[in-house]
């Protein structure tokens, strides 16, 4: 397939996530993604703004549902989400739910495997469970906890070859990723590239990085579009 370049709004007003979304828009960026703090923020509200803004641009709702699935991709789907993000810690009937839910309001399913003991494992399972696509996720907290106690902090690249080898489906890095490292991310056979905190986003603030983020964002997804179709193993 051919790589996809993904922002993530990973911010708490709707009206900087909508200039955000423009300007990546511009730059070249193929898909919106309205980050955790986003729809805690702003909800589904922020994601019909979204839609109404950009209305024929994939959304990805990142809802990191652990329970209540059918519902919560419903309600996501008929505010204009196509994508919808479950986790592999839920339980397999949780993931179960959003890809029937997935399946009935039109909405791709996204499974993350942050936080599985076996992350290879994690992303086969939710794979096996309908899946869509793959989330190879080192989260946030377990980055900064880590390295904060002056060990080597964990990186989605440590095992993004695995992960890709051991699925059939599309799979996506995610979690501290530097932008020469996630423009790499299709070289690992994983398509679609994430970009947010801290590559675009401030991550302690959450706010738009400053600098000429517009420009930046342009050569990111010239360099990711110039790999040409990508290998999904098993297809």
């Amino acid at each position: 397939m051919k790589p996809i370049v993904q922002i993530s709004l990973d911010l708490t007003d709707i009206d900087e996530a909508l200039a955000t979304a423009a300007m990546a828009i511009r730059a070249g960026v193929d898909w919106l993604e309205a980050g955790t703090p986003l729809l805690l923020a702003e909800g589904l509200h922020g994601v019909k703004k979204l839609r109404e803004a950009f209305p024929g641009i994939p959304i990805v709702a990142d809802l990191k549902t652990m329970d209540g699935g059918y519902l919560e991709a419903e309600m996501m789907a008929k505010a204009g989400a196509t994508h919808v993000v479950v986790m592999a810690r839920a339980h397999a009937e949780t993931i179960r739910c959003v890809v029937k839910a997935g399946r009935d309001f039109g909405a791709k399913v996204m499974g993350d495997n942050l936080a599985c003991p076996d992350m290879v494992e994690g992303a086969r399972w939710l794979q096996d469970l309908g899946c869509d696509y793959i989330v190879h996720h080192i989260g946030y907290d377990e980055r900064r906890g880590i390295a904060a106690r002056g060990l080597r902090m964990p990186s989605p690249l440590d095992q993004l070859k695995e992960v890709v080898a051991a699925v059939t489906v599309p799979v996506q890095a995610v979690g501290g990723l530097s932008l020469e490292q996630a423009i790499a991310c299709p070289a690992y056979g994983a398509p679609l590239v994430v970009l947010g905190a801290p590559l675009t986003i401030d991550a302690d603030a959450f706010k738009t990085a400053d600098g000429n983020l517009e420009a930046s964002l342009r050569m990111i997804c010239e360099k990711v579009h110039s790999y040409g179709d990508v290998s999904v193993h098993g297809h």
